[in-house]
């Protein structure tokens, strides 16, 4: 190879760099123009987030509403469910968002009420000992259909054929104090 094709190849070399980096430069020059164009004005004002993300959760709607918002006007519930083992369960968690019943403070719409074997299934999300949703020692478990077969009672029974559904023990208790029956110790 003589000298001049040394210089041709080197200097196609020093071309293709040159492409090479000139690519580089410009695709990173449209990426920073890119970045600038997408990234809204606030982002970083508070650190590694969006600040008007803050003033949009501001101004979404309230969904969910606590206790207090249904019972004041559920006082019949209410009674019934402060004093139950059930009062620091959301009524929402049965009965559905606060937002689906009342807008504007006027009721809006009617939430869903279980009934039949709807009340049994809504009952096991939380009591089924099948499925471990819950530990014995935090809440009150139990193996379905071997609870009603122990209790003596038909299997196609529900949960609120025996409980009532705000205060579980209230008819279990007001039983056994018709007739003084009392549980065996375990």
């Amino acid at each position: 190879m003589d000298s001049r094709e040394g210089e041709i190849n080197m200097s196609n070399y020093a071309l293709r760099l040159i492409a090479v980096a000139t690519t580089l430069v410009v695709a990173t020059g449209i990426g920073f123009v890119v970045k600038a164009q997408l990234i809204p004005d606030s982002f970083g004002k508070y650190g590694h987030y969006r600040a008007n993300a803050i003033d949009e959760e501001v101004q979404r709607p309230i969904r969910h509403g606590t206790n207090t918002s249904c019972l004041k006007c559920h006082t019949y519930e209410a009674a019934i469910h402060l004093k139950g083992r059930h009062n620091t369960i959301s009524c929402e968690f049965c009965h559905g968002t606060y937002a689906d019943h009342v807008s504007n403070g006027k009721k809006s719409g009617t939430l869903p009420v279980k009934k039949n074997t709807e009340i049994s299934t809504l009952c096991l999300r939380c009591h089924n000992t099948e499925i471990k949703a819950r530990s014995q020692a935090v809440i009150k478990t139990v193996a379905m259909p071997q609870h009603l077969e122990s209790q003596e009672v038909k299997l196609t029974h529900t949960c609120n054929q025996c409980h009532h559904v705000h205060a579980p023990l209230k008819y279990i208790n007001r039983a056994k104090q018709i007739t003084g029956l009392t549980e065996a110790e375990s």
